[in-house]
């Protein structure tokens, strides 16, 4: 049997429609998070610091990205696709080893200084302390930073191959060193190193580098 409603009643009653979505350029307000979090870390940037800086409410933040971890997360992935100062990947163009680690150290350097955005590398340094209830993003940054060192490890294992670098250098040990190298610069530059003093430190990281070298 089925009951019918008064007019009032079924009004009242009805399902409420949703109010339309604010309209937002998606990639614009993921910049203006990544910088908060760039600077203030994961911690130390508040939803009222985030929504402040991306000009939209915390409804709205929940509703496009679900989360403070889930919007941290799409910000680092922007993050890596910033432009860089010079085209190209240093690691699949044909360098050989110590060229293709000079050319990404130096514009790791030149990045870190700029002055349009934070200084230091997001990732290098992000999340290195984090509250408990944080560590699921702590270790999304720390398999990110074990990704560079992979990257690193191949190229110079590709290097052994192709015979620019001789075969007793160890890719593991070299590649935690330049990610040593990394961590370095960014944790300098923003305490205020410039790109001069920062490509002064590159050259004696290259200096080890090239002790590897055949020859």
């Amino acid at each position: 049997m089925t009951i019918v409603k008064n007019e009032k009643e079924a009004k009242n009653s009805s399902p409420r429609k949703r109010g339309r979505p604010p309209a937002f350029d998606r990639e614009t307000v993921l910049a203006a998070a990544r910088d908060t979090f760039w600077k203030h870390g994961y911690d130390g940037s508040s939803i009222a610091d985030l929504t402040a800086a991306m000009g939209i409410t915390p409804q709205s933040l929940y509703a496009a990205f679900n989360s403070k971890a889930e919007l941290y997360r799409e910000t680092l992935e922007q993050y890596r696709r910033m432009p860089r100062p010079e085209p190209g990947n240093p690691f699949q163009d044909k360098l050989d080893t110590v060229a293709a680690f000079e050319r990404f150290l130096t514009i790791s350097a030149k990045i870190f200084t700029a002055p349009e955005h934070p200084k230091g590398c997001m990732i290098s340094t992000a999340v290195l302390n984090c509250a408990e209830e944080n560590e699921p993003v702590a270790h999304h940054v720390a398999s990110m930073r074990l990704q560079s060192l992979d990257i690193f490890a191949k190229r110079i294992e590709r290097g052994i191959a192709e015979g620019d670098m001789r075969p007793d250098a160890d890719p593991r040990s070299l590649a935690r060193f330049l990610g040593a190298i990394v961590q370095g610069m960014s944790v300098q530059a923003r305490d205020g190193a410039t790109t001069e003093e920062l490509l002064a430190l590159i050259s004696h990281a290259l200096s080890e580098l090239r002790r590897y070298q055949p020859g």
